[in-house]
C-alpha cells in the first residue's frame, strides 16, 4: 500500500510516526521497516531566511520526530539542545531574540543553508539531511520554491512573517489574512504530484488547516491533484471538542471566517464529490454530533478517540483513517 500524507510540523509528525507503527506492525518486513511505502508531502510555508540559515521548521519537525531525536516536552526542537549559539547571536543583536535555535538544530540549518548554495534545490537538500536518519518514509517538501508566509496585520495591509506572529506575538494580534508569498509561481516539488497520483490512500494531517495544509493546497497542481487522485482521501480533524489540539490554528481559522469545530473544518475542507478535497473525515468522540453534519456534506465520517496521547494512540489513529477509506 502507497500512502502520501498532505502535513503540517508537529500534529503531523505525530500523526506520521503513529502511521509508520501501525503499518509496521500490520506489514513488517523482518528488518524493522515495513513494506508499505509512505510519502510525506511537508507545508513550507512557515519557512524563513534567519542569520543567513534556511530554517525549515515543519520539515525538521517530522524528520526529528520520527528519527527520534525531538524534544517531547517543548514539542520542538532536539532533545538535549544547549543554546549557546543563540545566546552569542543575541550578544551581537543578530537575528530574533525571541527565535532561539538550539546549537544542534542549527547543525541541520547549516547544513540545508550549505546544500541549497550549492545549487542544490530544497528537495534534493531534504532527502541527504533525512538520509543521515532512519525515517521510515519519504519526506517531500510541498514545493523547492519559496512561499513564505506572511499575515496581515491591519486595514492598510502591513504584514508579518507568519513566524513572528505565531511565536513572538503568539497569534494575539488578529489576522486580516494570510499571503504566501509568490506562490502563483510556485510548482510542486519533483515526486509530489506522482506520490498523489499513485498513492492507494491520500491522508490529510490534523494539522492547521489555514496555513499548513492550505499552503500545500494553495501551491499550483497540488489541489486539482488531490481532487482528482484515484486514491480515497480521508482526514483528521485538528479540532477535539469545539478546541485546536495545539498551538493557535483557532486564530487563523477565525481570519478565514471558519469556527473552530471539526464539522466547520470538514466543510472548509469540502467533499471531493462537490470540488473540495475530501471523501472521509475522523473527528473525535468529543464530536460525534458533528457526524450527520459531515455525512450530509457528502463526506464519510466516524468518530474515534483522536487524542494522540503516545505511539499506540496515534496508531490507532491512523488505522482508523485507512479503515474509514475502505468501501
Amino acid at each position: 500500500m502507497k500512502i502520501t500524507v498532505l502535513s503540517g510540523g508537529v500534529g503531523g509528525a505525530r500523526f506520521l510516526r503513529g502511521l509508520r507503527h501501525h503499518l509496521r506492525h500490520v506489514h513488517p518486513d523482518g528488518n524493522g521497516g515495513t513494506t508499505d511505502s509512505i510519502t510525506a508531502v511537508v507545508n513550507t510555508g512557515d519557512d524563513m531566511w534567519l542569520t543567513g540559515l534556511r530554517i525549515s521548521p515543519d520539515l525538521d519537525s517530522i524528520m526529528y520526530t520520527l528519527a527520534g531525536a525531538n524534544d517531547e516536552e517543548r514539542g520542538w526542537g532536539r532533545i538535549g539542545e544547549s543554546e549557546r549559539v543563540s545566546a552569542e547571536l543575541r550578544a551581537y543583536g543578530v537575528g530574533w531574540p525571541w527565535f532561539t535555535l538550539g546549537d544542534l538544530d542549527l547543525g541541520t540549518h547549516i547544513t540545508r543553508s550549505h546544500y541549497l548554495r550549492s545549487g542544490l534545490p530544497l528537495s534534493e537538500a531534504t532527502a541527504r539531511i533525512a538520509a543521515r536518519w532512519d525515517l521510515g518514509l519519504r519526506l517531500l517538501p510541498a514545493t523547492d520554491d519559496e512561499v513564505e508566509t506572511r499575515v496581515v496585520i491591519d486595514d492598510e495591509g502591513s504584514t508579518l512573517h507568519f513566524q513572528e506572529w505565531w511565536t513572538r506575538h503568539r497569534a494575539s494580534l488578529p489576522a486580516r489574512a494570510f499571503l504566501q508569498q509568490n506562490v502563483e509561481a510556485a510548482t510542486p516539488a519533483p515526486g509530489v504530484l506522482e506520490a498523489i497520483a499513485e498513492a492507494d490512500l491520500v491522508l490529510v494531517a490534523p494539522s492547521n488547516p489555514v496555513v499548513s495544509i492550505g499552503t500545500i493546497l494553495g501551491i499550483p497542481g497540488i489541489r486539482h491533484a488531490v481532487t482528482t487522485a484515484s486514491a480515497p482521501v480521508v482526514g483528521v480533524s485538528p479540532v477535539i471538542g469545539g478546541a485546536v489540539v495545539r498551538g493557535m490554528a483557532d486564530a487563523c481559522l477565525e481570519a478565514i471566517g471558519v469556527a473552530t469545530a471539526a464539522d466547520a473544518v470538514a466543510l472548509h475542507y469540502g467533499s471531493r464529490a462537490t470540488g473540495g478535497v475530501l471523501d472521509g473525515w475522523l473527528v473525535g468522540g468529543e464530536d460525534a454530533a458533528a457526524v450527520p453534519v459531515v455525512l450530509a456534506a457528502g463526506i464519510r465520517a466516524a468518530a474515534v478517540p483522536l487524542w494522540m496521547r503516545d505511539l499506540d494512540t496515534s496508531a490507532a489513529i491512523a488505522r482508523e483513517a485507512i479503515a474509514l477509506a475502505l468501501p
